[in-house]
Order: structure tokens, then C-alpha cells, then sequence
């Protein structure tokens, strides 16, 4: 019956969308959409390319001075219609999405709530695009600065959390005048064309929206990063893709928004509310199965509170349930495919070979296929690969340190910079920790850190630009100033 509405709703669309039309790709190529727990086909999007992606970039710069030059009041109606729009069929939209991705139906309607926000905020946000009049250096001239719509932005995001990585980036740009070409996960393209299907219902013009669908992403991208007319790429995913962006944007002095991996640390100490801590460690952890990129990477326990946290996480992470994300009362849903999981057995299997034990799960889960056993580790050293790679899966490995010092150390001790969470009482020391960790997001006594109203991302290797708060439509913003001589 779940399946029967989502193809009633007229959300489930097998074309991709450019210049307001449905269409296939110039070959004809499809490819399937892979329930990750059933393994069922959902549905089938074409198989686009280069020629189909230059199609959408030359709708999306068609598209561009009409929409650049529409009031910020009249782009706002339209975002606050399609976020109305979206909490219409939020129910329909959460059932798609953990089709496609898994996770489970609860996580999915918060998602698709918390997506809604950012297309909210930035309908709000559109209003307040303020320039300023700077006092001249002459008495002759007048000083003012202006700003504008970057263009036409390329926008890639991953398959972890489909509707959500999606809305926070396509608020801000559209809001501030620009059009955009997305090109969604080949794993989870379904609840892009989703939203396509509903800001085309909401009004937005044909050509502003454009949305490519590949299952090899790398035509698409050489595409986006060599057309002169993409002036910004923003993109969510691996380091080493963004990376491999800068490279192809350097030539152009394109401009980039990265998020990228993370390894998150997990701080505990010894004044810190434990039964608090462990709520905020399965939060963080063990949502989406761990498949999130601000998700708690490494677990760091004060000595003189470790056996308590452990079983007290123990005992919380024994009660979550596994299973398909339709099913009532799942609390951890399958990863995404099979390689996922063989990532996560590779490293717990570093791990206890170089001395871990296991206190809790550390295999694939009795339903088989991609679900694995939420786990937790015991005896974690730095040269174990878990304390080094972001694992994305619900691992916890537990280190232990006796100082302050020691924690800031190891939590800063990796090249990624993107969420950081601790745990503690003591006011001094929660100034201390919040200043010296190395990330851009730090949630002190809390596991859950993602809203709209706040900037989103990281430093180092992590990426750079924000997204979400009044920081993050600045991303699509070019200022020019003006010297008037009067």
C-alpha cells in the first residue's frame, strides 16, 4: 500500500528534469534504483552524461537574467510554495526516501522537516540581501556595495541524507538568484526528482531547476567544472572528490562551497552526566545506521568513567532494533550496499587484529544482506585504522585518556575538521575544550548539532564554506562595490 501511494502521489518519476520538461538521456540508457533492504528495483532514471549535462547547464544560463532580475519578494513566494508544498506530501516524500536509502521511516520524516527548514529560512532570507553605503574618502564620492547572484551553480550531493543535502544548498542559491544543475547521488535519485516535481508545481520557472541523473558521475562533473558559464560548484561528499573539483576548478578561479569527510571525536569526561552522554552517543552514532558525515567517529572516555559509559552504552545499544525502515519500531536501518559493509568489516577486523575486543556486536546481522549489528569496541589505539578513517557505520570504538590535555590531543589528531562533540560539567573547562578543538561545529553536552538557523561545515580537510544561518546564502553571493563620484 506504501509503494501504491508513492505511485498514486506522481513523486516517483523515471525521467530527469531540464528546462521544465521530463526527459531521458541522449542515449536512451537507464539504470535502477536498488531498495537497500529488499534489494527490490524501485524505479529506473536515465543514465545521463556530458551532452545531457551541457543540455541542463544551457537551460540553467538561459534561465539566468530573468531570474537573477525577479524581485527578492517574488522568489521568496515561490520557496515559501514549495515549502509548503513539501509538508503537504512530507508523509509520501519519507516513504521514497527510505526506499531508496534506507533509513528508518521516523529519521526520514525528520529529514524531511528538517530539509523543509532550509527552503523556509532562505525564502526568509531572500528579503534580507542588504548592501551597504561606506562613507567616501573624498567629498566627491560616494561608496556603495552591492550583492548579486554568483550564476549558474552546479550542485552535487550524497546519498545519506537525499532531501536534506539537497534543499540546503538549492534555499540559498535560489534565493539569491541563481539557477542551479544538480546532479543527486546514482544511489538515491528519487527524492531529488521529487522535489524537481514539486517546485515545478510551486511555479518555479523552466530552466531555474534542472536535475541530471548518472550513474557514473564523472562525465557530469567534467562537464560542470569546464563550462565557463557554472560559476560555483557545491558540493557534499569524499575528500578525495573534492579534491579532484578544486583541481578541475583551479583553471577557471571557480568557486567552491566543500563538505566533505569527517572523524568526528566524541569527548567524555569525568564531571559529565553520563546517562546524558550515552543518549547523545546513540543519537549521534548509531542515526541512519552511522551513515552521517558529523556522526561520532571516536569515542574518548576519561579513565575513571569508562566502565560506566560502556555499559550504560551497552545496555542502550543492545535495546536498538534493526531492521527494514518500513517496519515499526526500527531504530537502525541496512547500509547502503555492499561495499558499505565490506568497509565496515575491514576495519573492525583491523582493529582487533592490532589488539581490540569486541564488547558488543562486529558482524553482519542476522537478517544478512546490508544490515550489520550495532557494535562497540573496547581498547582502541591511534595506529588502528577506525581511529583514522571515517568508518560510516554504527561502530563505536572506545579509547580511554586520563587528562584534558590529552583529550584535545587526540581528538585534534587527524587531518578532518568538521563536528566535535564533548561531554562535561565544569563551565571553565567547557570554554577551554570548545576553543581548542580544531572543527568547525562543536556541540558541547548534546549529540545532534544540525540545524538551519546555525552554520554548517568544517575546516581542514573537511571543506570549506556554510551552509544554513544568515552566513550560508553568502556562499551564493558575489559583492561589488561601487565608487560614485557625485
Amino acid at each position: 500500500m506504501m509503494t501504491d501511494s508513492i505511485h498514486t502521489s506522481g513523486l516517483l518519476k523515471s525521467a530527469a528534469f531540464i528546462k521544465g520538461v521530463w526527459t531521458a538521456a541522449d542515449s536512451g540508457e537507464t539504470f535502477p534504483v536498488i531498495n537497500p533492504a529488499t534489494h527490490e528495483v524501485i524505479g529506473q532514471v536515465p543514465a545521463m552524461g556530458g551532452s545531457d549535462t551541457q543540455r541542463a547547464i544551457d537551460a540553467a544560463a538561459e534561465a539566468l537574467p530573468s531570474w537573477r532580475s525577479q524581485t527578492a519578494q517574488a522568489r521568496a513566494n515561490l520557496l515559501k510554495r514549495w515549502f509548503d508544498l513539501i509538508l503537504l506530501h512530507q508523509k509520501t516524500l519519507a516513504r521514497l526516501l527510505t526506499m531508496e536509502q534506507g533509513k528508518p521511516l521516523a529519521e526520514a520524516r525528520g529529514e524531511i522537516l528538517y530539509g523543509a527548514s532550509y527552503i523556509e529560512w532562505f525564502a526568509e532570507e531572500a528579503r534580507r540581501i542588504y548592501g551597504d553605503l561606506i562613507p567616501g574618502h573624498e567629498a566627491d564620492k560616494r561608496i556603495l556595495v552591492s550583492r548579486q547572484a554568483v550564476g549558474v551553480v552546479g550542485i552535487i550531493t550524497p546519498w545519506n541524507f537525499p532531501n536534506a543535502m539537497l534543499t540546503r544548498k538549492l534555499g540559498p542559491a535560489l534565493a539569491a538568484g541563481c539557477t542551479v544543475v544538480v546532479k543527486p547521488a546514482e544511489s538515491t535519485p528519487l527524492s531529488a526528482l521529487a522535489l524537481a516535481a514539486l517546485a515545478q508545481e510551486a511555479g518555479f520557472p523552466a530552466g531555474v531547476i534542472n536535475v541530471v541523473t548518472a550513474l557514473h558521475p564523472g562525465p557530469v562533473g567534467e562537464a560542470m567544472t569546464a563550462d565557463k558559464r557554472v560559476k560555483k560548484i557545491s558540493f557534499t561528499g569524499s575528500t578525495q572528490v573534492g579534491k579532484w573539483l578544486m583541481e578541475r576548478c583551479a583553471g577557471q578561479v571557480k568557486r567552491l562551497s566543500l563538505e566533505l569527510g569527517g572523524n568526528a571525536p566524541f569527548l567524555v569526561f569525568d564531571d559529565a552526566d553520563i546517562d546524558q552522554a550515552v543518549a547523545g552517543a546513540v543519537l549521534s552514532k548509531y542515526r541512519n545506521a552511522g551513515q552521517t558525515c558529523v556522526c561520532a567517529n571516536r569515542f574518548y572516555v576519561q579513565s575513571s568513567v569508562v566502565e560506566a559509559f560502556v555499559a550504560k552504552l551497552s545496555a542502550a545499544v543492545q535495546a536498538l532494533k534493526v531492521g527494514n525502515g518500513m517496519d515499526p519500531d526500527v531504530s537502525v536501518g541496512p547500509l547502503i550496499n555492499t561495499a558499505a559493509v565490506e568497509k565496515v568489516k575491514n576495519l573492525l577486523a583491523d582493529a582487533l587484529q592490532k589488539g581490540a575486543t569486541l564488547e558488543l556486536g562486529g558482524g553482519v546481522h542476522e537478517l544478512g544482506g546490508t544490515f550489520f549489528q550495532p557494535s562497540i569496541l573496547r581498547g582502541m589505539q591511534a595506529n588502528m585504522r577506525l581511529a583514522q578513517e571515517e568508518v560510516f557505520g554504527p561502530v563505536a570504538p572506545i579509547f580511554s585518556f586520563e587528562t584534558e590535555q590529552e583529550a584535545i590531543a587526540l581528538a585534534n589528531d587527524t587531518d578532518y575538521g568538521l563536528a566535535a562533540y564533548f561531554y562535561g560539567r565544569d563551565l571553565s573547562r567547557v570554554f577551554r575544550v570548545a576553543e581548542a578543538l580544531e572543527y568547525g561545529m562543536v556541540g558541547v553536552n548534546t549529540g545532534l548539532i544540525s540545524t538551519a538557523v546555525a552554520p554548517f561545515g568544517g575546516i581542514k580537510e573537511s571543506g570549506f564554506g556554510r551552509e544554513g544561518s544568515r552566513y550560508g546564502i553568502d556562499e551564493y553571493l558575489d559583492k561589488k562595490y561601487i565608487c560614485l563620484s557625485i
